[in-house]
């Protein structure tokens, strides 16, 4: 740690910025005042004066060492992230019958949670935000990598674990879509070899989202002006392109204006664990298995057959007359079979 403390100490804080976005947040947090970023930590820290830093509690050796070990910090918490594979255990039904089921699901495995309305589909959601251990009224455990999760740990890790888009999300804070993905990009420490850096991601999301959106938006939009398929897209893309969850579970985004396909597609190539609740036929055959609930419990899981696959890509050639039946309409054009 100290040597990782001097080499920071001994880097221009241009250079530091650059590496660690999120190094401007801890000079921010520790009410340091706006240091010449062209010197050297040491070098900025030289030119700060004794009283101020003894009002905060600083002194210039400890600086160095609490952005190390805030970074380090960083680092770990991104490692413990990087999971391979998430079991559910099998807990009971509404009525207390066993489930009597082991499930592992894989990095890059996209698993769709079907049943009526009430089953149960949004309370196994809920165990695997929480990363439940027997403590639900379900009683199902869920296992990271093939073992259970401390609760040091689960509480810890839940919020960086998973990422949820329910199927009501609202934007509360007033900011354009640029300002809303790069501070997303500085929170998440995105350096320049990532994707181009922070601007290069925040492009990237946006022409993504755009692409997953059935109403085109810009990056000068408020987020709060969003329409539920535009706010969906951009956190659609937001997930698989910025946010390090390892686990994102969707509910219900057949009526969000959304390219299905395509999200799923999307969040599969950045090897999430993905699992979608939904009523929708061409999401639940898109999956390589679903989750069938009844009850309250799980009653089967089924891989998606070939008959199966074959039936996804007619439903999906009628999904695209209807997409475009749909345009033709807003576009306050007649609907003709040269349209479709």
């Amino acid at each position: 740690m100290m040597d990782f403390a001097s080499a920071i100490a001994e880097k221009t804080l241009d250079s530091l910025m650059s590496d660690y976005p999120i190094v401007r947040d801890f000079f921010y947090n520790l009410n340091i005042r706006p240091l010449n970023t062209s010197l050297t930590l040491s070098e900025a820290l030289q030119d700060t004066s004794d009283e101020w830093l003894e009002e905060f509690g600083l002194t210039r050796r400890e600086i160095p060492g609490q952005l190390a070990s805030f970074l380090d910090t960083m680092n770990s918490s991104e490692a413990e992230r990087r999971i391979s594979s998430l079991t559910i255990i099998g807990g009971v039904d509404k009525d207390g019958i066993p489930e009597d089921i082991e499930l592992r699901i894989d990095a890059g495995t996209v698993v769709s949670v079907v049943g009526p309305t009430g089953s149960g589909k949004s309370r196994l959601l809920g165990d695997i935000e929480c990363l439940a251990q027997g403590d639900t009224p379900t009683r199902r455990a869920i296992l990271i990598d093939g073992s259970p999760v401390a609760d040091d740990d689960r509480f810890r890790l839940g919020g960086k674990l998973v990422a949820q888009l329910s199927q009501n999300m609202n934007f509360v804070m007033d900011l354009t879509v640029a300002e809303f993905l790069e501070m997303h990009a500085h929170s998440r420490a995105v350096g320049p070899g990532a994707g181009g850096g922070p601007n290069g991601l925040v492009k990237t999301c946006f022409d993504r989202a755009n692409c997953l959106s059935g109403e085109k938006f810009t990056l000068d939009d408020k987020v709060t002006s969003l329409s539920g398929g535009q706010s969906r897209a951009l956190m659609i893309a937001d997930c698989a392109y910025m946010s390090r969850s390892a686990i994102v579970l969707i509910d219900e985004i057949e009526n969000a204006g959304v390219d299905r396909a395509n999200a799923v597609a999307l969040l599969t190539r950045a090897e999430k664990i993905v699992l979608i609740s939904t009523h929708d036929p061409l999401l639940a055959l898109s999956a390589d298995k679903r989750v069938v609930i009844k009850n309250g419990g799980i009653r089967s899981v089924l891989e998606t057959s070939g008959e199966e696959r074959d039936i996804l890509r007619e439903i999906s050639k009628i999904d695209g007359l209807l997409n475009n039946a749909r345009e033709a309409l807003r576009s306050g054009a007649r609907v003709t079979l040269g349209n479709l």
